[in-house]
């Protein structure tokens, strides 16, 4: 995918933060670093990857020079560079912790893929370690920042739908490369609920505001394909909330991709249909007034993504989804294997309040 062309940005350069991108993976190269350009707080300014001469032809197209692209072995020198102010790390989940307490250590504040680890205790080690740097740690969960979820949510909380009763999401699609490291259980830690799955759980806990008080799941994974010899193919996973509310989700990385989160409340109900796509995600609410689909025009998540971490760096608040937003979902994930493996309804330690692990509301339309 060609880079957009740069814009011309309200801040003045050296006001923005400037990001070293770790890993030019297909996230980075087709959406990463064109969001970017198109950032209006925020700007790549060095490069990191395995690959020097992809790099340097990447660093080439963003205006950079090949001074500018690290090799992983590099990376430390990174602290040299006081342009770059933060890190977006964009690895295989094994690596998260690895290179999130290295830039920490460096003084460079993180923005790190989800999930944020393999599990809850490599997820919390992250949020302590940037916490003893004194650096900024955002799980980029990028459809917390899209106006359409936000829409969603707002429908929810404002009491649209009437009381909620059940919800339910989809997010499946088929990896069909066995040799793809999202498949080997010591890179991904698990299969597709900590890639795809991670969706369903993490918008089912946005729109409500709420945690979930138990779990019950189901996993699957073939006997006799390749693919699958170290992680699951398909898990079902249930979330109890206070009130009696109930959300089911379904994920697997053996089913033709689709993606939906509906809502189903005593007056309404709401259904996004595509929900998690990087563009075209679809809201559909329907009430007593009749069936509405809001629109929002053309955005970019990971350019909004980008925006609220470095508005966050400059003024010292948390951002929406800290560190300790990933650990949550962790958690959740953490339970929802043992209840897979035992058979049994896990209970969940009860959390009270609303945005518990968030911090401040980012900038997007269909919040107020």
């Amino acid at each position: 995918m060609p880079l957009k062309p740069q814009i011309e940005h309200p801040e003045a350069q050296n006001r923005r933060v400037g990001f070293a991108v770790v890993g030019l993976g297909k996230l980075s190269v087709e959406e990463l670093l064109p969001a970017a350009r198109t950032s209006e707080h925020a700007y790549v300014a060095a490069l990191v990857t395995s690959e020097p001469d992809k790099g340097e032809a990447f660093a080439l197209a963003l205006g950079l020079t090949p001074d500018d692209v690290y090799t992983y072995e590099e990376f430390g020198r990174l602290r040299e560079r006081s342009d770059v102010e933060a890190v977006y790390i964009v690895l295989p989940n094994s690596m998260h912790r690895e290179y999130a307490l290295r830039a920490a250590e460096a003084g460079k504040h993180v923005l790190c893929e989800k999930p944020l680890g393999v599990n809850a205790a490599d997820a919390q080690a992250i949020v302590d370690g940037c916490a003893q740097a004194g650096v900024q740690l955002m799980t980029a969960y990028r459809c917390q920042y899209t106006p359409e979820h936000w829409a969603a949510r707002q429908a929810v909380q404002e009491g649209r739908l009437g009381k909620v009763k059940l919800l339910d999401s989809i997010h499946v699609q088929v990896e069909d490369d066995p040799e793809v490291w999202r498949l080997r259980l010591g890179l991904a830690g698990g299969g597709p609920l900590p890639d795809v799955g991670i969706y369903s759980l993490n918008t089912v806990r946005f729109v409500l505001g709420q945690e979930p008080e138990w779990v019950f799941a189901a996993q699957h994974r073939p006997q006799d394909d390749p693919r699958f010899t170290e992680v699951e193919e398909s898990v079902s996973f249930m979330l109890g909330f206070g009130g009696g509310v109930i959300a089911n989700c379904l994920t697997s990385y053996g089913a033709l991709k689709t993606s939906t989160l509906r809502v189903l409340g005593e007056e309404g109900s709401l259904l996004m249909d595509p929900a998690f796509p990087y563009q075209g995600v679809k809201l559909t609410i329907e009430d007593e007034a009749g069936r509405f689909e809001p629109s929002f025009g053309s955005h970019d998540q990971f350019a909004r993504e980008f925006d609220h971490f470095a508005q966050r760096v400059r003024s010292g608040q948390a951002p929406w989804t800290p560190g300790e937003e990933g650990v949550q979902d962790h958690v959740i994930m953490d339970a929802i294997y043992q209840s897979a493996r035992s058979g049994q309804v896990v209970q969940l330690k009860k959390v009270e309040g609303q945005d518990v692990f968030r911090g401040i509301p980012p900038e997007v339309p269909g919040q107020e």
